[in-house]
Formats: structure tokens, sequence, C-alpha cells
């Protein structure tokens, strides 16, 4: 905590090296926590991973709870197997049994070859089944079968597959409360609930921030390019800077930081990170702000809004690749609402960008058509 104070006293220095590569970063800050509600989660990874303990992972949106399902994987005797991540919530409604249980060819119409789903995939390794919430009441009781029975058939089969995988499960919902509407199975929820480990919000770890802004310094600044007037491997950050990131609460978490910070080194190509380039209003980050006021000179302001524009379109596309070209998810991974989302969508089109499409509305099995033009279909 000595060090912490220090730090915010007298700006903070992001060396490269010291960061790593983005996997190492994330060791360093999941093994080195300093906030007892996070030390207590690592202490129970340590104690399931070895095992073949189905864990059941809960917190809010961007709280790393993928991030925290690799970590059981590398640590068990599973970790040279497959580690298969499934986004239950973005597979298109009549695709999720084909695409978990997979199918024989012929099985129904448009299924012209055998396919293996994500359980067989995971064969040996671990499978995660993120948003396991999402899933629909009518596929649950085969869900729970499986998990029950360790075996698979595929959708046109008549013949049980033997299953070797660890299950782990996310989800930002309240199971519990789903059981009581009717939502989710209570028999699945008891199967999936072995292991439970609940992550904490960022606003409740913020003695991690500093280790936090690091590691994503190191994974990020390296595909921004070179910034003018910074060392090799130094960013810098003011003390007002943060000043600022500690007095913000995060409601998108994790994820919403990575955005504040990709968007500051954007806006700080001379590697000092001043507080303006967090852009915080009024307790608020907006997820692609106009700068106002001077940052620079007219030639930097330029290329900054340059690149924040690139950085735009591509986390917009990498966040709808993500979420199978559902708008809905994609919105609130993104941290903005659906209508943002879809104007911001139709501007891309007019560029003449393929958007992935919605899983309705005659997209593909992967959920990606290309679109030129603004004449494409509805955003």
């Amino acid at each position: 905590m000595t060090q912490v104070r220090a730090n915010r006293q007298r700006g903070y220095e992001m060396d490269g090296p010291s960061g790593a590569s983005s996997e190492d970063g994330a060791e360093l800050v999941l093994t080195r926590s300093a906030s007892p509600a996070m030390a207590r989660v690592l202490e129970l990874v340590r104690e399931v991973a070895p095992t073949d303990t189905t864990v059941l992972l809960t917190g809010e949106t961007g709280t790393g709870k993928e991030v925290i399902a690799r970590q059981i994987h590398a640590r068990s005797r599973r970790a040279g197997q497959p580690f298969i991540a499934v986004n239950c919530g973005a597979l298109p409604a009549p695709l999720i049994e084909s695409e978990l249980f997979g199918h024989e060819r012929g099985a129904f119409s448009g299924a012209l070859e055998r396919r293996i789903g994500h359980f067989e995939a995971a064969q040996g390794g671990t499978l995660l089944l993120d948003e396991v919430s999402e899933i629909p009441l009518a596929l649950q009781t085969r869900l729970l079968r499986v998990l029950q029975e360790r075996e698979v058939q595929r959708v046109g089969s008549s013949r049980p597959l033997p299953l070797d995988v660890r299950i782990i499960a996310t989800t930002n919902r309240d199971l519990a409360t789903m059981v009581q509407r009717g939502e989710l199975r209570k028999d699945l929820y008891y199967r999936l609930n072995v292991f439970p480990i609940a992550l904490p919000p960022l606003r409740e770890r913020k003695d991690d921030l500093e280790a936090l802004v690091r590691v994503l310094i190191a994974r990020l600044r390296p595909a921004l390019g070179p910034m003018h007037g910074a060392g090799e491997d130094t960013v810098r950050l003011a003390r007002e800077t943060l000043s600022a990131l500690h007095a913000y609460d995060f409601p998108g978490n994790v994820r919403e930081l990575a955005n504040v910070i990709e968007r500051a080194l954007v806006l700080s190509p001379d590697g000092v990170i001043q507080p303006e380039a967090l852009a915080l209003e009024g307790g608020r980050v907006s997820p692609w702000p106009s700068p106002r006021g001077p940052v620079g000179s007219a030639a930097r302001d330029d290329v900054a809004i340059e690149a924040l524009e690139e950085v735009e379109r591509r986390l917009i596309l990498e966040a709808l690749d993500a979420c199978r070209g559902n708008r809905t998810h994609a919105a609130a991974r993104l941290g903005i609402s659906v209508r943002t989302l879809r104007n911001k969508i139709r501007v891309l089109r007019e560029l003449g960008v393929a958007v992935p499409a919605p899983p309705s509305g005659g997209a593909t099995a992967r959920g990606f058509v290309p679109v030129h033009g603004a004449g494409g279909g509805p955003p």
C-alpha cells in the first residue's frame, strides 16, 4: 500500500519489458493481487484447478471470468489439452443444439456433412460455457443429461459418445433468481453450482488498478505504433491521471478499463497520459469522445482523431464477431446502447465495411455476410 501511495504522488512509469506479454501480464496480476477479495478468488483457483470439479464463475460483465477460467485450465492436469470457450449468448437459436452437441450428415435440412460439436472438440480438455444462463429452457434438459452422464449424442445419431471434459461455466446473472422465475432448471443449477467463485467488480479491487494498467499498456502499446518523445519502452501516467482512474467506479470493470487505456494511448502520442486523454466526463466515460479543447498541435489532433476512429471501427467489428452479429450482446460488450451501435454500423456500411450480420435475417451459420454500400439490410 505504501508503494501504491508513492506511485500516486509521483505519477507512474509503465515499462514495457516488465509487463511482458499479455499472457504473462495476466498471470502477473492474477498471482499478485493486492485486493483481499481478489486474493480470495486466487486462493480458490489454486485449490480447485488440480481437480476435475465443475466450476461456476459469477460476476459482473467485464470482471475477467474467462481469464480466470483459462487460469484454472492452465493449472490443471488438462493444461496440454484443448480449452474451448463457447459464448452461449451469441449462438444463433436454431443452431445451439448443433453447435454444442454436433450433428450427423442429413440430420436436418442443410446438414451436408458431419459436424463435431463443442463438447467433442474439448475432449480431454476444458469446455467453458460462457453466459450459460442464456441457454434456452428447452435445451437445458439435454445439457443436464450430458453433464450427468458424461456422454454426448450428436443430432441425428443414436450412438452416445463418452466424454472426458472438465466444465467451467460463467454468468453475470443471479441463477438462483432465475430458478425461482422458472427460467433455469433447478437440477441444472445444482449441477453447475458445484464450486462457485464470485469475482469482485473493479470498484472493489482498486488496489490492483496500477498493476492492471501496467499489463494493459504492455499489451496494447505495440499495436499502436511508435510514440513521439517517449522512450522505447516507457509510458508515463501523470499524478492527476492516476487520481482520476481511482475516483472512477468503472461499471464496465476491467473490460472498460482496457478501452479507456487504449483510447488514452491513442490520444497520447508523446507517451505521457494526461487526465483529459482518459475522456472522463462527469464521472462517466464517453465510449468514443470527440476531443474538446487543445491536446497539442492541430496536426497531432488530426492524427489522434484518425487513430481513434480506427480503434472504434476495430472494437465494433471485434465485438460483433465475438457475439456472432448479435447487436444487443455486442452493445453490452462495448458499453453503449443498441441505438448507438446501429448508428455506427450504418456509417461503417456506408463506407463499404463488411459488417457481421445479425443472427436472424439471412445470416450464415458463422454470422457473417459481406455488405457494401448503404443498402445491405438492417443494421
